[in-house]
C-alpha cells in the first residue's frame, strides 16, 4: 500500500484527503517512481476547483516530482524513453497525479536527474522552470535591452523569469502585491517593481519613457488581463499562461485592433515540450541554467504532502514567494 492526497469532488483546500491506496504497478512503457519531492503549481488549484477538469473521481491532482524509479514495467525498455532502470533518479512535470508517495508514470514523460540536482531542487524547478524555457525562449525570444513585463514577479515561475530575463540582458519589470515581494522581484533582477495593478498602465508608460512593452507575461488572469493588454506597444504579444485571479472574461477581438494590432497566446508546456527530444533539451538548458547560477530556485515553503491541504491556503491566500515542495 501506499499513501496519496485524493480528492472526491471539487471544492476548497478541505477537499484534499489524506487516505490509504494500493501501490500502482507500472504497466507497458510505464515506470514505478517512489517520489522524494512534489513540486506544488498553481496549475494544482485549477484542478481542486474545477477550472481544468479531472477524468474522473476520486482524483490524484500535482503535475511535478522527484523520485527513485521503483520498477520499469514490461517492455518499457522499448518506448521512446528506453535506457530507464530500477534505482534511476528521475523527474517529470505536466503528468497528472503527483500527489501521492508512489505512482506510475509514461517513460517517455520521465526525465534522468543528473547526479548534482538534489530531488527537491528537481521536483521545485522542473515544471516552471520548463515554464520559463519556453515563455522566455520560444514563446517571446527575449533579447538584451528589451523591456518585459512579468506578473507575479516574486512567485515562482516569475522570479525564475526575472533572473533568465536579467541574465540575457532584458530589462525587467516586475507586478508584485506587497513591497516585501517587491524587494523579493528586486533581488531576482527585476529593475523596475510596480505595486498594485491600479495604475499600471501609467506606471509603465512613466518607466518606459511611453514606448510601453513588446511583451507581458501574466499568470493573474481575469484582474489584470485589460490592464495588461494597455501595457503594451503596439505589435506587442500578450503571453496569458495563468488564471490565479479566475478564467478572462470573453471579450471582442476587435479589441486587439483597437490597442495596437496586438498579439496573444495561451502557451501550455504540453504542446511546448511534446516530443520527446525538444523535452530532453528542454531540461538540459534549465538545469544547467541551475548550475550556472542563472536559475535559483528558492524554495521557502516545505510542507509534509499529507498537509497538502494548508499549502494550498496559503498559495491561495498570496502568501508564498517562489518555490513550494511537498515531501512525503
Amino acid at each position: 500500500m501506499s499513501k496519496a492526497i485524493r480528492i472526491h469532488a471539487i471544492g476548497g483546500p478541505e477537499v484534499l484527503l489524506w487516505e490509504t491506496v494500493p501501490k500502482p504497478e507500472p504497466g507497458p512503457g510505464e515506470l514505478l517512481i517512489r517520489h522524494e519531492a512534489i513540486g506544488l503549481n498553481y496549475i494544482d488549484v485549477y484542478f481542486r476547483t474545477g477550472l481544468y477538469k479531472l477524468p474522473g473521481f476520486p482524483a490524484i491532482i500535482g503535475q511535478e516530482g522527484a523520485g527513485i524509479v521503483e520498477a520499469v514495467g514490461a517492455d518499457a525498455a522499448g518506448a521512446d524513453a528506453a535506457g530507464f532502470a530500477v534505482g534511476d533518479r528521475v523527474a517529470y512535470a505536466g503528468s497528472l497525479g503527483a500527489y501521492a508517495t508512489h505512482r506510475v508514470l509514461p517513460a517517455d514523460r520521465a526525465i534522468k536527474l543528473p547526479p548534482d540536482i538534489d530531488s527537491r531542487v528537481a521536483a521545485a524547478i522542473t515544471l516552471q522552470g520548463l515554464t520559463a524555457q519556453y515563455l522566455i525562449h520560444r514563446t517571446h525570444q527575449v533579447k538584451a535591452g528589451e523591456r518585459i513585463l512579468v506578473h507575479a514577479a516574486a512567485g515562482g515561475v516569475g522570479q525564475l523569469l526575472c533572473q533568465w530575463a536579467s541574465h540575457i540582458g532584458a530589462v525587467v519589470i516586475g507586478v508584485v502585491s506587497t513591497e516585501q515581494k517587491a524587494e523579493t522581484a528586486r533581488a531576482n533582477g527585476a529593475a523596475h517593481v510596480v505595486i498594485g495593478t491600479k495604475s499600471l498602465a501609467a506606471d509603465v508608460r512613466r518607466i518606459t519613457g511611453g514606448e510601453m512593452v513588446p511583451v507581458v507575461y501574466d499568470s493573474i488572469g481575469r484582474d489584470t488581463f485589460l490592464a495588461s493588454l494597455d501595457c503594451l506597444a503596439p505589435l506587442g504579444l500578450m503571453v496569458s499562461y495563468g488564471n490565479a485571479s479566475g478564467a478572462v472574461s470573453p471579450f471582442e477581438l476587435s479589441l486587439l485592433s483597437a490597442k495596437g494590432s496586438l498579439f496573444i497566446t495561451r502557451p501550455s508546456l504540453a504542446t511546448y515540450a511534446a516530443k520527446r527530444p525538444v523535452l530532453e533539451k528542454m531540461a538540459a538548458e534549465v538545469f544547467q541554467a541551475v548550475r550556472d547560477g542563472i536559475l535559483k530556485p528558492h524554495i521557502n515553503h516545505i510542507y509534509p504532502l499529507s498537509e497538502a491541504a494548508a499549502a494550498h491556503t496559503a498559495l491561495e491566500g498570496r502568501q508564498t514567494t517562489g518555490q513550494v515542495v511537498l515531501i512525503p
